[in-house]
Parts: C-alpha cells; structure tokens; sequence
C-alpha cells in the first residue's frame, strides 16, 4: 500500500498522462507499453538488490556496496534533493487538480497544507500510515474505476485502430517523448526498500512486493488511459485537452460525479505526500546513521521515537523543508529535481551489472531471470531519456545540468570530508 501510494497512479493519470495525449495522442497506448516494458526491467534490478540490501537507504546503499562509496554518496546526494522536493512539487498541484470544481484556490497555501498534514500522518506509526494510505488508495481505485466505467459505456472509437495507426500525435518523435513521460509517471515501484527495516523477513518479501507494485501500477494507469481514449466522444478534442479525464467523466457522469473524480485525484496526491516523506523520512535516518552530515546532525537525525517508532527529526525536516519550498517557484523545483530519477536508475543498473560479474550481488535471496537482459534495457531507454530530454533547452538540459551539479556537490563532500572518515553504507 505505501508503495503503491508513492508510485500514485491516480495523480499519474489526472496530472501526467494529459502530456502523453498532447504529444503522441493515440500513440500514447504505444508509449504506456514501452515504458512499461522498461519500468519492469528496472524493477527486476530493484528486487535483485533490495533483497539482498534491504535497507532504508535505498539506493545508495546497493551502489555503494557493489561500486564503492564515493559512487553510492553521488547517489545519496542525488536523491536527497529528489526527496525533499517531491512533497513541494506535488502539494503545488492539488490546486490545479480541484480547478474544475473549485476554482479560484491559491496553489501556495493549499500545498503548504497538504504538506504541513503529511508531514503530522507521517511522523505516526509505520502500521497505521500504511492503513491510512491504503484508505486513500481506495479512494484513488474507485476514481479510476469511475473512468473507466464511462470510458467503455459505451465505447465509440476501436482501441485495436489505436495500435494499428496511432493519430493524434507528432508521429514517431511524439511516441519517444510520451514514453519518457510515461517512465516518470510510472515511477514508485522501488520505493518499497525505504521500508525495508520495517517488514517482516525483507529479504523474502520485499522483491515480491516490487514486482507487484510495478504491475498493478501499470494496469491503474494503462486501464483508464485506453478506456479513456476508446470513449471519448471527440477524440481529436480529447487528445488536446488539459483534463480529459475529467472532462470525459462530467461529460458521461455529470457534474457530480466529476467532482467526486477530481476530489479522488487530489486525496491521490495528498496521499503520495504522505508516503513519498514517510520515504524520505527513512532515507535521511539511513544517511545519518550511516554519519553523512556530522555528528550533532547525525545523532538527532538517526533518532527514533521510543513510543512511535518513527524517525520523528528526520520526518520534521522533511516537512519543513517542503513547506519552505512551496513558496520556490514550481518550474524552478521541476529543474531542479530534474534528471535525478535518470541518474539514480542508471546507477542500480551499472551496480546490477557489476555485482553479479565481481559476486557482490551473489548472495540476493531473489536472482532476476534472464540476466543481464534487465539492466542492459533500462540503460538504453535511459540513454534515449538523456537525449531527449537534452533536446528540450527549457527544462530538459537545465534539469540534467543540475542533477549533474548535485552528484558533483555530493562528490566533493565525500572527498573532502567523508572519505578521511572511512565512510560507506551500512547494511
């Protein structure tokens, strides 16, 4: 439930998919697929490594340990500015989501709000967040099935002429940029590992639990978007629309229905706040145990509250930290956060590749099949990612750029100052 709550696939659907419509239009069934196909990769590499290092570090505790420390502290670095500044990003778009039916909402204070009680949920026990995030899930599946249900009664436009001839859309370039939109919006699926600690018997559970979670994220979101697509009374209009998803329940369910769906999509995203800082709540325990920062910092950081059990400091600087970064600009925060997914996925995939040729890797309770088919596919799509996305001179190449500034801040940290400390990832 907490991970499927990171990965979000109603906010997935509402917020994100509209620009694969825009772009590839019917080609965008094409796009899910690929994606698809590359997020199951990754998530083989996910599994591999989580259950031999399922830890609440993450990822940079798979690098470090299989690449060494200087690798896995460029990916700690790298994350740190991706964590904190999803809550932000995603608090700024409640707002736009509750448009239609309330209109008129200041984006600033409402994702200071969402953030503020996200950050109160998420300092709570890890057994009742996962039963208020499964709560919020229901909600998030009755509005996709709510799509769903007046995308196909009844259907107007063939969905087998979707794949056939895709129309809609800017051809093969407009696919290849509606798949690295779906790459993103698919994401979530690793996040289990921040929970690690938490589960019983990790090592045999938690590849599992990926695995599923890459599934059924895929069909939350491939499902609604062809329905969509195959009820849409006006394709052409549907394809060019900001919120055609709701338009298209208001438009076969009526206004009140439409306000129940957009109400769904943004307890969605409120949903992911509260999940994605229970994550990086965890992952700034993990670096501070780990002693990234200094002493008095990492004492109070690695800090668990005796009656709770959560990481409460590390939560609280999660929190304010988002709350102080709605007031940024939301372009400014998607630059920032930028290409860091990119960096992150390839780094896993080179650590796949290494661990299993040098055996770092030989004792992972769960082995991916067909190796090294995993890594070898999520390393080209991400090399295709890279160069789309530095065609894209406004927010593409900024966003590289930056997440190449903080890999290299992160770098300098560790030269300077983690390495006379012997430092790396504890497992």
């Amino acid at each position: 439930m907490l991970t499927l709550s990171v990965a979000t696939p109603a906010s997935s659907v509402f917020v994100i998919l509209p620009g694969m419509l825009q772009v590839a239009g019917t080609g965008a069934v094409w796009a899910m697929a690929v994606a698809g196909a590359v997020c199951v990769a990754t998530a083989f590499i996910y599994a591999e490594l989580s259950s031999l290092w399922p830890v609440a570090g993450g990822e940079y505790v798979a690098v470090g340990r299989v690449l060494g420390p200087a690798a896995g502290f460029v990916v700690l670095g790298v994350n740190a500015v991706n964590n904190l500044l999803f809550p932000p990003v995603a608090g700024l778009g409640v707002a736009a989501v509750l448009a239609g039916v309330w209109p008129g909402l200041p984006a600033v204070p409402v994702a200071v709000a969402v953030v503020l009680v996200a950050t109160a949920v998420a300092a709570l026990d890890i057994r009742l967040n996962a039963a208020v995030t499964g709560a919020f899930l229901l909600a998030e599946a009755a509005a996709l099935a709510a799509v769903v249900a007046c995308g196909v009664t009844p259907v107007v436009n063939d969905p087998l002429a979707f794949l056939i001839a895709p129309t809609g859309g800017a051809g093969a370039a407009g696919i290849g940029l509606a798949t690295v939109i779906a790459i993103f919006a698919l994401n979530g699926y690793g996040a289990a590992v921040y929970f690690g600690e938490e589960m019983v018997e990790p090592r045999a559970r938690i590849a599992r639990t990926i695995l599923w979670a890459v599934v059924l994220t895929l069909g939350l979101e491939g499902v609604p978007l062809l329905a969509g697509m195959a009820g849409a009374d006006d394709l052409p209009a549907f394809l060019r629309s900001d919120d055609p998803f709701g338009t298209l329940v208001a438009a076969r369910g009526g206004p009140v229905l439409a306000g129940w769906v957009a109400a769904g999509a943004a307890l969605a995203i409120v949903n992911a706040v509260i999940a994605c800082t229970l994550a990086s709540a965890r992952f700034l325990f993990a670096s501070a145990r780990d002693g990234s920062w200094g002493g008095p910092v990492d004492r109070w950081l690695a800090a668990v509250h005796p009656r709770l059990g959560s990481p409460l400091a590390a939560t609280l600087v999660t929190g304010g930290v988002g709350v102080a970064c709605c007031f940024l600009p939301l372009r400014f925060l998607l630059v920032a956060s930028g290409a860091g997914l990119v960096a992150v996925y390839a780094a896993i995939a080179v650590a796949a590749l290494v661990g299993r040729r040098t055996g770092a890797t030989a004792a992972a309770p769960y082995r991916m099949s067909f190796f090294p088919l995993a890594p070898l596919v999520t390393l080209a799509a991400l090399g295709y990612v890279t160069w789309i996305s530095w065609q894209d001179a406004a927010e593409g190449r900024p966003g590289i750029l930056a997440t190449a500034a903080q890999g290299a801040a992160a770098l300098a940290w560790w030269a300077l100052v983690l390495r006379r400390r012997k430092w790396e990832p504890a497992t």
